[in-house]
């Protein structure tokens, strides 16, 4: 009789099948909406990521379905949230995101300005210097249309104050209006649009978020929030590790471990005798173990390998070549839930790709057909990731 003490164990084959019908790999998506819920958040601090990303997963999807979905729709939300990074979010789950991510790294933030400008005027000046120049900047932007950083700092000139940034070695000169403007995003009082150029384009329009997506819904308590996220990162991504957790919040131990007993996460055992964290109800779902179904191209950052802090049972041996030394991952080719390969696109518009394994003829040719239908949905357009890998630099240098 199994001992009703032992935690269940889930092995890295039910893991990979979770991951691939959890995270539509095989373009099983039926909109861009659906493929960012299914993942939690979408980085986008690379602002091809999230096109690339959302094509692997939903069938026929085109640049025009993600532009129409974050600008016409506005479902999707481009903001800062965990660990500092910019996301694309379903806009129902802003109110969470903010009050368990946003706000907090936004508090963190307004104290690095604040001691920054503390070296180009009184400290007893910077509250009310800054508090008027958001009121200013709020009532620029009250009339709906939206601006780029520059056209508000042409209306707001004091927004071109130059402050010295960043610490030792790393100091630079920076306009204050990219600081302030982000400080007020994070505060969910502004809202990146319309990019300034292309979808490869980080430079982008802003307006008033609750003019943009209408009146957001009062914040929950920070507490609260953390642990609805934990929730939802664990129907995403569970079984996982604390340290995964830790590794795609930001947090601290003890507010993961707050957040992991509110919503009564219970522990599994993974392969190699390791602990994790699973949802209570997910501990009877069984997901078959598939057969070689599709080869997906996924773009660097991506949510997918980002989304764990201990990736062995989906990398394998793989991690130095397309991971780089701040753990950003590379493109990567997947097959059967497991990472297989790399991809990278050179500067004729040809996407090229290297397996790092035996997969096996079938395989072979699914990712030679997989990179030359990307190669043409991205129709001449070149992608550079902005933190390169290993492998990607090796495709590209030939």
């Amino acid at each position: 009789m199994d001992d009703p003490m032992c935690p269940v164990p889930i092995s890295d084959r039910e893991r990979r099948a979770r991951l691939i019908a959890r995270h539509h790999l095989g373009s099983t998506a039926r909109e861009a909406h659906e493929a960012v819920r299914s993942v939690v958040a979408f980085h986008s601090t690379d602002p091809a990521t999230p096109y690339l990303g959302a094509r692997a997963r939903v069938e026929g999807l085109t640049i025009d379905d993600l532009d129409r979905a974050l600008f016409e729709d506005r479902t999707l939300w481009r903001l800062h949230a965990m660990r500092r990074t910019l996301f694309i979010i379903p806009v129902e789950d802003g109110a969470i995101i903010g009050a368990a991510a946003s706000r907090g790294v936004a508090a963190i933030e307004r104290r690095r300005l604040e001691g920054w400008l503390s070296a180009e005027m009184p400290a007893k000046r910077i509250p009310v210097f800054l508090a008027g120049l958001e009121s200013r900047i709020l009532e620029l932007l009250d009339d709906g249309a939206e601006r780029l950083t520059r056209e508000i700092t042409s209306e707001i000139p004091e927004l071109g104050t130059e402050i010295t940034v960043g610490s030792g070695k790393w100091t630079t000169r920076s306009p204050l209006s990219s600081r302030l403007l982000f400080l007020m995003a994070m505060d969910g009082r502004l809202v990146r649009t319309r990019p300034a150029g292309s979808w490869r384009s980080s430079q982008y329009r802003w307006a008033i978020a609750d003019d943009w997506f209408g009146a957001a819904p009062a914040p929950p308590d920070p507490d609260g929030a953390r642990a609805e996220l934990v929730r939802r990162y664990l129907t995403a991504y569970g079984p996982a590790m604390l340290e995964d957790i830790r590794w795609w919040t930001g947090w601290t131990v003890k507010q993961i471990r707050q957040a992991v007993d509110r919503i009564g996460a219970v522990p599994v055992r993974l392969d190699g005798d390791e602990e994790g964290l699973d949802l209570p109800h997910r501990l009877e779902e069984r997901t078959e173990p598939v057969r070689f179904q599709s080869v997906d191209l996924l773009p660097a950052l991506d949510p997918t390998p980002m989304g764990w802090k201990r990736r062995d049972w989906f990398l394998g041996s793989h991690g130095d070549r397309l991971f780089d030394r701040n753990g950003n991952v590379g493109p990567t080719v997947w097959a059967d839930g497991r990472i297989v390969g790399g991809w990278a696109q050179r500067a004729d518009g040809d996407v090229v790709f290297r397996l790092l394994e035996d997969v096996g003829k079938e395989t072979e040719e699914a990712t030679q057909r997989e990179a030359a239908d990307l190669t043409s949905w991205l129709r001449g357009t070149v992608v550079t990731p902005r933190f390169r890998t290993p492998l990607e630099k090796e495709l590209t240098a030939k």
